[in-house]
């Protein structure tokens, strides 16, 4: 365990306007915005945007937010995380070793939202299509006392348009932490919209 106030410690990585542009903290989210509400995260709806919940067999909690938008995905999930260390850089690293493990190429580079890792993740060959490869970009921010991570697929791997959209709508996320303590690195917990019609 890094000592947070030693030279080493994994400083937070995040854009520079990350308190006026996003992501947001509750703390710092406009008030009378019309927010999707899933625990964790508060999503602002717009045209053509649509919500998938992720989640998991054994336990049937949400573990991640999918959205699609503009010909592309993203992923997102909240975490807990420490006032004073980041996670994304030691979380980088561990998606660095898992494409590799699975046979895929990442490089890291910097983007619009800070460091970030563009992968060619393999794609295992179903009953009715051929193997290949998908393009990802993993991207993430540490905001106070959390940790967003998101995964893009799609047009905003590529397409410079379709990316500056996607990351327009990771920046809007409002992650709420809440006051009770949790160790690092757990998820924070989402749940389901109370808006009707929200799938």
């Amino acid at each position: 365990m890094t000592d947070p106030t030693s030279a080493d410690a994994p400083r937070k990585a995040a854009p520079e306007d990350r308190a006026s542009t996003g992501p947001f903290d509750e703390s710092e989210a406009n008030p009378v915005r019309p927010y999707i509400d899933l625990g964790g995260i508060k999503i602002l709806p717009r045209e053509g945007l649509n919500l998938r919940l992720e989640v998991e067999e054994q336990t049937k909690r949400i573990v991640a937010v999918g959205l699609d938008y503009a010909g592309s995905t993203l992923q997102v999930q909240p975490f807990a995380a420490p006032r004073s260390v980041g996670l994304w850089e030691e979380t980088r690293e561990q998606i660095r070793q898992q494409i590799r493990q699975q046979g895929g190429r990442v490089e890291e580079r910097e983007g619009p939202l800070g460091p970030e890792l563009l992968a060619e993740v393999p794609v295992v060959a179903g009953p009715d299509s051929t193997a290949g490869k998908r393009l990802a970009r993993f991207v993430g921010v540490d905001g106070p006392r959390w940790f967003l991570r998101g995964v893009i697929g799609g047009a905003a791997t590529s397409d410079v348009a379709a990316a500056a959209d996607i990351e327009d709508l990771f920046r809007s996320i409002v992650v709420v932490r809440g006051g009770s303590p949790m160790p690092p690195r757990d998820l924070i917990p989402l749940r389901m919209p109370a808006t009707p019609g929200v799938a």
